[in-house]
């Protein structure tokens, strides 16, 4: 039998929610019911809801998702009711009414061969994804965080927020901290004393560095633009050098810079958190003889790129792909933000836009004009 907190008329039954019909339409702003909240459910009062480049490319039609859609799949809020049988995060604390909490955006299912068998639940075949490919129609919901409420399905990692961490520092690396948490946990870790190139100086190459920085870097130079972007890396310490790819130096500058920077020789570790292929056989130059390219940012395929295959045997570089994140990653990045906040004022990154304008957010992100955009419901 439902507990009063699930059937009291003091609760909503629906919530506003931005709903993306049609690709390259204007997103509409719609009144969804609220699904009952099932065992193993959390219904969120959602707080912030982040924009992120993955969604202007949704809105764009450059992935194939089902629409209609409720979009936002990084986010912050309040838990606001609980399924029967109470619930505890991923942390094991239990959780309750009212607690700050951070959620993974998708969940694997646990049985496929990825799964199973290869341990790599980020290649989910039957992954489900908040904001990405869960449809309007796909009870329960609403699924996904640009809405005032949002339904957390059984079996999403639900992690609460430390004490003390600002709710916007938390959200200015919401999707890039974890996925830079797999990809620096899971695929190729930082070494004491290394030196790292980055590049990209978006919210993803911020967190590289910045994890980068703490996991014990000696020095990090971060490669990307435009320069207010650079400026804004030096000013809160992510990254030792800052180099202009974009406005500044070109590609050949960029990679003599590099080499002067590592006495000669490259970096241990170049991160690819830039997008743009042709930053891949950049990057491949910018490693050392015996050292690591990391890639991370080609998360739309955006096409081929030619690359000397020489270069990776006689300079026998290690190549890695990351793809997303699972709530694990999503909770070591929550438990470092204690760390990360102290060291970086995350929080400055951070441009809100109220709901109402998310297709303003979208173009600003598109377009580069902020660093890091969250939508409040």
């Amino acid at each position: 039998m439902p507990s009063p907190m699930e059937t009291s008329h003091a609760h909503p039954t629906t919530s506003r929610s931005v709903v993306l019909r049609a690709f390259n339409k204007p997103l509409a702003l719609e009144e969804l019911d609220i699904a009952a909240v099932g065992p193993g459910e959390v219904l969120v009062k959602v707080g912030y809801g982040g924009v992120c480049g993955t969604d202007a490319h949704l809105w764009s039609g450059r992935l194939d998702i089902p629409t209609p859609v409720v979009l936002g799949h990084e986010g912050l809020g309040t838990v606001e009711r609980i399924g029967s049988g109470g619930l505890r995060d991923a942390n094991g604390d239990t959780l309750e009414v009212g607690d700050t909490v951070m959620w993974a955006s998708s969940i694997s299912c646990g049985s496929c061969v990825p799964c199973r068998m290869h341990e790599e639940p980020t290649l989910c075949e039957r992954r489900t994804t908040y904001g990405v490919n869960i449809p309007v129609s796909d009870a329960p919901g609403p699924s996904g965080s640009w809405s005032e409420r949002m339904l957390l399905r059984a079996g999403t990692s639900v992690v609460k927020v430390p004490a003390g961490v600002d709710p916007l520092s938390a959200m200015s690396l919401a999707c890039a901290g974890p996925t830079m948490a797999h990809a620096l946990y899971g695929r190729r870790a930082v070494r004491l004393g290394e030196t790292v190139v980055v590049q990209g100086s978006g919210p993803v190459g911020l967190a590289a560095a910045a994890m980068a920085q703490l996991a014990g870097a000696s020095r990090v130079i971060v490669v990307g633009g435009p320069r207010a972007r650079l400026a804004v890396a030096g000013r809160l310490g992510i990254g030792d050098h800052h180099l202009d790819i974009i406005d500044g130096l070109d590609a050949t500058a960029a990679l003599a810079e590099v080499r002067a920077l590592t006495g000669g020789y490259g970096a241990d570790l170049v991160i690819e958190c830039a997008g743009a292929p042709s930053a891949v056989p950049q990057g491949i130059a910018m490693a050392r003889r015996g050292g690591s390219y990391l890639v991370v940012g080609q998360y739309t395929d955006r096409g081929d790129i030619d690359i000397n295959p020489h270069q990776l045997v006689h300079r026998q570089l290690s190549l890695f792909g990351s793809w997303g994140f699972t709530g694990a990653h999503l909770v070591a990045y929550v438990n470092l933000l204690p760390a990360l906040s102290e060291r970086f004022d995350l929080k400055s990154l951070v441009t809100e836009f109220p709901m109402t304008d998310c297709e303003e957010a979208l173009r600003q992100v598109g377009t580069g004009s902020v660093l890091k955009a969250v939508l409040r419901p």
